[in-house]
């Protein structure tokens, strides 16, 4: 599926009615003092990276989010047994799509690590259903990896992806004195990183929380406890 950009920034025109120039001749000059568009989401600007320091004059802001993990499995394994070129291949396909599937969804591709990335769905652009977005977005993942394993099974690539999905309250800024990292922290963070290390390849998990933003997307049956690194108690997790 391809991925269209917006012409004008999506974040400052819902945010603050101001049309700002993506593309096209009127870009040129915003591009002369730094303003592009966004390496975490194309659809906005560089503005709306920093839009919390700039315009709520805070280092960072509680906000009411979801927060996506996708992970690729068996990744040592896979860089083990294939070629240097097999693996950009496959780090290519798994970054693009996750990357087309969060964009298309307004969410914000905050960090890629490795073999995994991160995903904040409702900042800077705001959606009242961010949690069902965010389970729109990983549900477009795995179909478009699907799709991709054929691509990619000349080179030998068999892998599969594991998604975990928490929605709440949030922190979102900049943090670090020496290196200042713009990302999000809190719980929710935490919950959705361990959800994701509980995923089976190819399996979405998500949250009560998440369940009950988003019930009509999900089967309440498809449910089961999870022991989860760093919680006393089994945690309760929803295939979407």
């Amino acid at each position: 599926m391809t991925v269209r950009y917006a012409t004008l920034c999506k974040g400052c025109w819902q945010q603050m009615h101001i049309p700002v120039p993506l593309s096209g001749v009127l870009a040129a000059p915003l591009r002369a003092f730094g303003i592009r568009r966004s390496k975490m989401n194309p659809n906005l600007c560089t503005i709306c990276e920093t839009m919390f320091e700039r315009t709520m004059k805070a280092r960072s802001v509680k906000l009411d989010a979801t927060i996506l993990f996708a992970d690729l499995r068996s990744y040592t394994r896979l860089s083990q047994s294939m070629s240097s070129e097999a693996m950009v291949d496959l780090l290519d396909a798994f970054y693009d799509t996750c990357a087309a599937a969060i964009w298309r969804h307004d969410g914000l591709l905050n960090k890629t690590i490795g073999d995994a990335v991160m995903a904040v769905f409702n900042f800077p652009i705001r959606h009242a259903d961010h949690a069902r977005q965010a389970i729109l977005a990983a549900r477009e993942m795995q179909e478009g990896l699907v799709a991709k394993q054929a691509e990619l099974a000349a080179i030998g690539s068999r892998f599969g992806v594991g998604i975990g999905i928490d929605t709440g309250t949030l922190s979102f800024g900049e943090y670090g004195r020496s290196h200042r990292d713009l990302t999000a922290i809190g719980p929710v963070v935490n919950m959705a990183a361990r959800s994701q290390a509980a995923a089976k390849p190819g399996q979405i998990l998500v949250t009560r929380a998440v369940y009950e933003a988003a019930s009509a997307e999900i089967d309440a049956g498809k449910c089961a406890e999870h022991e989860l690194k760093g919680f006393d108690a089994p945690v309760m997790l929803y295939e979407a």
